[in-house]
């Protein structure tokens, strides 16, 4: 991918989508407050060919998925639910078992896969962050610490190993290389295989607001058709898709090679091409307003939370994710407006949120501090959060919910 051109079909970028300045790394935790930070632009362009939403490789992925790599997926509830049911629902639909294989790529701590171990289906994992291969090894997840693409493939496929099923979750957006990924996957699928993506919907982050998933991590914001189109140029077909309530709305996507017609395309792949196009994705100008309103959302929860400091009220944050680091630094939060936040994952308490520097406590902090306002920066786990803190109620707590819209729940 050439510098200031997009990833995909190498257009020059020249249409901004969100300018969000220059942040540090969203999940480098600082340990220690004495030490420095790097920061880099955060500026989402829209290619005006491919109407890839995409920001510029500023930083080589394997600064940022090394040994230090914090987010553990086992830590959210949620996640662990909707993964043991896409086991069940793939099992059910494509009758995997002991003959199959399953591959997941970018499977961090085997937060899924373990399920596929259960049932007795031989299953791969391949992640690049070595401290959460370890995790997954711990619970009989065989891993690769490698990252994927055309040179990992090859050597799979080298050693007999290929996939009945290929999946990644949250993956495809988070890979520099977009072509070397995808033409991955058509070498290492099985004929007859199987893959399955999901990712943030870029419709409902637009819709909803949620600029606050743009991160370094995340090289590319996707949609329907415009994956549909990468996926072809590599020779793989969409079959099927479905809509998810994850991540604030996601889109999995049914693959296969389009030499197989073993699964024929359904129709939910022309409706979801027809819905996109009814909300303006297919076209420049559908993405033209949406940096105003990412402003606006800024200017609501600073007016908030500086308001309830004038009224000598504690704002505490819930959860440290990148999205929230996202937001925080954009709105040039820091501990003169949140005290502290809390996490549940032990590899970032104690530590402190890039930028910001607002430090990160266990959970069991909320109740000894009172807060008044519970700021939860994770808001796609927002009724999961309400749940286990339901005890701020009893002196008078409320929950603060900063995307789409600012709400301030009792």
């Amino acid at each position: 991918m050439s510098a200031g051109r997009c990833r995909f079909c190498e257009t020059k970028l020249e249409h901004t989508f969100c300018d969000l300045g220059v942040q540090p790394l969203s999940n480098a935790y600082v340990s220690d407050l004495r030490q420095g930070e790097n920061f880099y632009p955060l500026h989402a362009f829209v290619c005006g060919e491919c109407l890839l939403v995409q920001i510029e490789a500023v930083v080589p992925a394997d600064h940022i998925f090394d040994e230090n790599y914090a987010y553990f997926s086992s830590f959210s509830d949620t996640w662990l639910r909707a993964a043991e049911a896409y086991v069940a629902m793939m099992t059910w639909r494509f009758g995997y078992g002991p003959k199959s294989q399953v591959m997941e790529i970018a499977s961090n701590d085997g937060y899924l896969l373990q399920y596929f171990v259960k049932r007795g289906v031989p299953v791969l994992g391949i992640e690049p962050a070595a401290n959460c291969a370890a995790a997954a090894q711990e619970k009989g997840v065989e891993t690769l610490v490698r990252f994927f693409g055309t040179e990992t493939a090859k050597n799979l496929v080298a050693q007999g190993r290929r996939a009945d099923l290929l999946l990644g979750n949250n993956v495809l957006a988070h890979v520099p290389d977009i072509n070397d990924f995808v033409a991955g996957m058509k070498i290492a699928l099985a004929p007859g295989g199987v893959i399955t993506m999901e990712f943030p919907h870029l419709q409902r982050l637009m819709e909803q607001g949620q600029f606050d998933t743009i991160y370094h991590e995340h090289f590319s914001y996707l949609s329907f058709g415009t994956v549909e189109r990468i996926f072809a140029r590599h020779g793989l077909t969409l079959f099927d898709v479905e809509e998810l309530p994850t991540h604030g709305g996601s889109l999995r996507i049914f693959g296969r090679h389009a030499e197989d017609t073993v699964h024929a395309v359904t129709p939910r792949v022309a409706a979801m091409k027809a819905q996109e196009s009814a909300a303006g994705l297919d076209r420049l100008s559908g993405y033209a307003d949406f940096e105003e309103r990412v402003r606006a959302i800024k200017r609501d929860l600073l007016d908030f939370l500086i308001a309830a400091k004038r009224q000598g009220k504690k704002v505490a944050g819930y959860g440290a994710p990148a999205k929230g680091n996202t937001l925080l630094n954009y709105a040039g939060v820091r501990t003169d407006l949140v005290d502290f936040t809390v996490d549940r994952s032990p590899h970032k308490q104690g530590r402190y949120l890039p930028g910001t520097r607002i430090p990160i406590l266990a959970p069991d902090a909320i109740m000894a501090a009172k807060p008044d306002y519970l700021l939860i920066l994770p808001w796609n786990l927002r009724d999961e959060i309400m749940g286990q803190m339901a005890g701020i109620r009893d002196w008078g707590g409320k929950f603060v919910v900063p995307i789409p819209g600012l709400q301030v729940l009792g």
